[in-house]
């Protein structure tokens, strides 16, 4: 995570260079705030970082970062401690963000006491924006998101259905369905469906992408999406993208993966030939000619996803060719992220 640290007074400065010693071995970027006046500096930070720290009053960081807020899915997280580092106050972007989870931390640090005023936290009921966060699962709707929290704080229990297994003992709020029958629930899936719940896609999809030379990003954008449509699999659930080794500097496709911020994995001939098992890859001697494989996007998608399943197979459309796996998705309900 990166932080910001923001301090106003001497005894503030010095409670940040004790925090961010406390920091930084845990993992975290920290960041002193940037020179110039708090306006800039908070832009910046909200816009370049993860989380801001203000080491001061409340007003303070209230002001600086009210004309910054957008969204609850974008905003990052906004953290206040006051000088003494008895209260640690979570104040904006507390499920999505993290602010929840950076104010126990850091209560924990310096010995204070960490302020949560979300009200699923509070009341210790099932917070599915932060359980999402938590193991990298996109939610399809914030509208619906707010809904089963709602119904959820009203003493309702939710459904909820899952294509992967979840270990741990089911939380407050909600109740585990071996269907998506029913008016309202949530569901941890890669496909969609149209009904009213709730999606949650596990970002585990990995993609095999081959195409001719000089194909373009439109083209190579029209197949990815039309294959995904043939299996209704949700695009926000690609975790990245794999080729064979010829196509790794194909500038549409580079283009493509760092737009949609898709990791770009190539593999050679020979490995791509190497995978066995049950899966039955389409084969072309053309394709075998040209790149030294009988099948690039098959295979390249099953390896770039360590090997998992092949779930939806080559698609070609206008010299490019698409095909999906299925990665791992671990999934528990104990709060630790995997």
């Amino acid at each position: 995570m990166t932080i910001t640290l923001f301090a106003f007074t001497d005894s503030g400065r010095r409670l940040r260079e004790h925090l961010a010693s406390l920091l930084i071995p845990r993992g975290h970027r920290v960041l002193p705030a940037a020179p110039g006046s708090l306006a800039e500096g908070a832009a910046r930070a909200f816009r370049e970082g993860d989380a801001l720290v203000f080491i001061g009053a409340c007003g303070i960081a209230l002001r600086a970062v009210a004309p910054l807020v957008a969204s609850k899915d974008r905003d990052p997280a906004v953290v206040v401690i006051d000088e003494t580092a008895r209260w640690v106050i979570s104040l904006l972007s507390g499920h999505l963000g993290g602010a929840n989870d950076l104010t126990r931390e850091i209560a924990v640090l310096l010995g204070g006491e960490a302020v949560i005023t979300t009200a699923t936290d509070l009341r210790g009921l099932f917070a599915v924006d932060c359980w999402a966060k938590q193991h990298n699962l996109a939610i399809d709707s914030l509208e619906k998101a707010k809904e089963v929290s709602a119904r959820i704080l009203a003493g309702e229990e939710i459904p909820l259905y899952s294509d992967y297994p979840i270990s741990g003992p089911v939380p407050r709020g909600i109740r585990m369905t071996a269907d998506r029958e029913g008016p309202f629930g949530i569901a941890v899936s890669l496909y969609r469906k149209n009904d009213a719940w709730l999606r949650l896609v596990p970002r585990c999809l990995y993609l095999g992408i081959g195409c001719r030379k000089g194909a373009g990003e439109e083209a190579l954008l029209a197949a990815v999406e039309a294959a995904l449509d043939r299996r209704r699999l949700d695009a926000a659930g690609i975790a990245g993208v794999g080729t064979v080794d010829l196509k790794a500097e194909e500038p549409a496709l580079v283009r493509l993966c760092e737009k949609r911020g898709w990791p770009l994995q190539a593999f050679s001939p020979a490995r791509l030939m190497e995978l066995t098992g049950e899966t039955a890859f389409a084969s072309s001697e053309f394709v075998r000619t040209v790149t030294g494989a009988d099948n690039v996007c098959e295979r390249a998608a099953v390896l770039a996803s360590g090997e998992g399943r092949l779930c939806l197979e080559k698609f070609a459309r206008s010299g490019v060719t698409v095909a999906a796996a299925e990665g791992e998705a671990i999934l528990r309900f104990d709060g630790e992220a995997l």
